[in-house]
């Protein structure tokens, strides 16, 4: 079910690696990536936890946070959701 929220997301793999997503359904889309239906990446990665999400407006607001966060560096990364979770977002 579509919603009028997009949201940019994060998950820790079972290997400790992170993967970004975008979606309209957050709880639809975890679920997905944890019965191995979501993305190639987590599936061969293993079970996945979500660590950080942002909800935007708009699709493209959403897109282009999970895309500048994928051209980060691991521990900027691990810095971005620290400092974003100490902000309260």
């Amino acid at each position: 079910m579509a919603t009028n929220k997009h949201f940019f997301y994060v998950l820790e793999c079972a290997d400790q690696s992170y993967y970004a997503g975008y979606t309209n359904d957050l709880e639809k889309r975890l679920a997905a990536h944890n019965a191995g239906k979501g993305a190639k990446y987590t599936r061969a990665k293993g079970p996945s936890k979500l660590i950080y999400h942002e909800c935007f407006e708009t699709k493209q607001e959403a897109m282009k946070a999970e895309y500048a966060f994928k051209q980060l560096t691991k521990g900027k990364k691990i810095r971005y959701i620290a400092e974003e979770k100490e902000s309260g977002k």
